[in-house]
């Protein structure tokens, strides 16, 4: 296979599917699949086998739910359309409104979708601000001092989101939050959707604590229907990015590897969050630490101390790089750098800026076979600016 490519690994997609399967029997839960992390739409024949919704945002996504998937999506937009709210609501089942105001907008015209609101709880943990949706001033859901004592009689549910790869205990810390500011209203209710973010395939998450704090809700509240709808969850560590050294450099000490890649084209996320990806059979090293590090290694004469790189991705745009990582050996042109867990958000938030060959999209089965899912070409960057 040539190289870049996204591999998603069936087998460890599969194990993650089979165990969220689990964590909902055991919670007594619905949980769908947010396409804002996940959207392949080739590899949904096998969530069709585990699970029965997913989550839009917009209308494209909604067609994708309907068209692709097969069922129609839970709804949810910072603010609809006029001209796209009727074709949002043919493609759905659940639609939540982010404001009083869209509610008041267009409710009469949602049909037979199960309503709802989106609270804001004003408490998160997300330490990350550009993910943080309950930062202060944020667009995001509505206050419970903003609502009325009385709910429209047409609103069935709350959406509240406020977690991003978070544990049970960070989720456990949050629900006390809601159910202080929101509870009152709980009786109101049909459904509760306490949104993505919770990372239950983690080998670290207390799947435990959820099963409790699930069962002591549901005695609280056992009208309600409980659903989570995580997009990374679905499909963490589930596959690579595969790219190769296409150019080593060097300028003032500094190595560079430059990739048939590009961090702002295929990893956006690494410069957003910002975060270190994990590199196949390489180390990330810390700056502060990398004279500590040259010292060590040539005193005892280890050549690892040559083996240095700055990974730079193939594009124009200067701060397209990032680094340093030791590998265990001199690179060479041409030799795979492999990155590992790349599919959840990263596949969904890919560009073509400058024309770079964009990565293929393949699948590992399950009996070993590496299959091509879709090659992009020229035709694809023309027909962006068609």
């Amino acid at each position: 296979m040539t190289t870049p490519y996204y591999m998603i690994e069936e087998d460890r997609l599969r194990a993650n599917l089979s165990l969220i399967d689990q964590v909902a029997k055991q919670t007594h839960s619905e949980w769908i699949l947010a396409f804002k992390a996940f959207a392949l739409w080739k590899t949904f024949p096998i969530f069709r086998e585990y699970i029965s919704s997913t989550t839009a945002s917009s209308l494209n996504e909604a067609r994708l739910a309907l068209e692709e998937f097969g069922a129609k999506a839970h709804t949810y937009s910072p603010a609809y359309k006029d001209e796209e709210f009727d074709d949002i609501v043919r493609c759905s089942s659940h639609l939540t409104f982010n404001s009083l105001s869209q509610y008041e907008r267009f409710h009469e015209r949602a049909g037979e979708c199960s309503l709802g609101l989106r609270v804001n709880p004003e408490y998160s943990e997300v330490g990350t601000l550009l993910y943080n949706p309950c930062a202060p001033g944020t667009r995001f859901g509505v206050t419970a001092e903003k609502l009325p004592e009385q709910l429209p009689a047409d609103i069935r549910g709350f959406h509240c989101h406020c977690h991003c790869e978070s544990g049970a205990d960070v989720f456990e810390r949050t629900l006390k939050h809601i159910e202080q500011k929101f509870s009152r209203w709980f009786p109101q209710l049909e459904w509760i959707n306490f949104g993505g973010g919770h990372l239950v395939t983690r080998k670290d998450y207390d799947i435990p604590l959820l099963v409790r704090l699930m069962d002591s809700f549901h005695q609280r509240w056992p009208h309600l229907k409980v659903i989570f709808e995580p997009g990374s969850a679905f499909v963490w560590q589930t596959g690579p990015l595969v790219s190769s050294v296409v150019d080593i450099v060097e300028d003032k000490s500094v190595r560079t590897a430059i990739l048939d890649v590009s961090f702002t084209c295929h990893m956006p996320d690494c410069l957003e969050m910002p975060y270190y990806p994990d590199v196949r059979g390489a180390e990330h090293i810390d700056p502060s630490t990398l004279n500590s590090l040259r010292n060590a290694t040539l005193s005892t004469r280890d050549p690892s101390s040559q083996w240095l790189y700055r990974l730079g991705g193939n594009s124009c745009l200067s701060g397209d790089f990032m680094g340093l990582w030791q590998f265990d050996h001199e690179l060479a042109v041409g030799e795979q750098i492999v990155f590992e867990d790349m599919i959840h958000y990263t596949t969904v938030k890919t560009n073509m800026f400058n024309g770079i060959t964009h990565p293929s999209l393949t699948m590992l089965r399950a009996d070993g076979t590496l299959q091509l899912l879709r090659c992009f070409t020229y035709e694809d960057y023309r027909h962006r600016m068609d």
